[in-house]
């Protein structure tokens, strides 16, 4: 199903609900990396906010899982009113204790299977201008940015575009 060339004793896997507190808490660990001033406060209850992408029909989210840890979550679907050949990546996170370990490649290798079998030519996402280091990551995976979706002024995000490799 999922990508067999994993680092170490990685497995790639939907995520589960009951692991929305673990994600959550993975989810601000990594986001709270890129905000100068610690993540903004909202009203948003990151945890159930994982639940409901996890229970979506319309969508996906993979975890990766090393010695039964997660490790790394990444969320996608397509977006409302979107092509249906265009798929988003809403969510991407590693644990910063495992950055640089090869996890973040393998579970981005996972969604771009996961897309091509599912019929997606391109993928869209925004990541936070701070982020240079997710950018950066990005980058190396093949994103540009997406040319029909500049940045808007005063905006905190940059709008990136991959286009999905057709099977071999």
């Amino acid at each position: 199903m999922i990508s067999d060339r994993l680092p170490r004793a990685l497995v790639i896997r939907p995520a589960r609900p009951a692991e929305t507190g673990t994600i959550a808490d993975l989810h601000f660990r990594a986001r709270s990396t890129y905000y100068p001033d610690g993540v903004p406060q909202g009203d948003v209850d990151w945890a159930e906010a994982w639940r409901g992408s996890i229970e979506r029909t319309d969508g996906r989210v993979l975890c990766a899982v090393e010695h039964d840890r997660i490790v790394a979550v990444a969320s996608f679907r397509t977006p409302d009113g979107a092509p249906a050949d265009q798929v988003k990546l809403f969510q991407f996170h590693v644990d910063p204790g495992h950055w640089r370990a090869g996890i973040g490649t393998a579970l981005h290798s996972a969604c771009v299977e996961e897309w091509r079998a599912d019929g997606r030519r391109t993928a869209v996402l925004d990541v936070h201008v701070d982020n240079r280091r997710a950018q950066s990551f990005y980058a190396r995976q093949g994103w540009v940015p997406d040319p029909g979706n500049p940045p808007a002024e005063g905006d905190h995000h940059l709008f990136l575009a991959f286009a999905v490799p057709p099977r071999e």
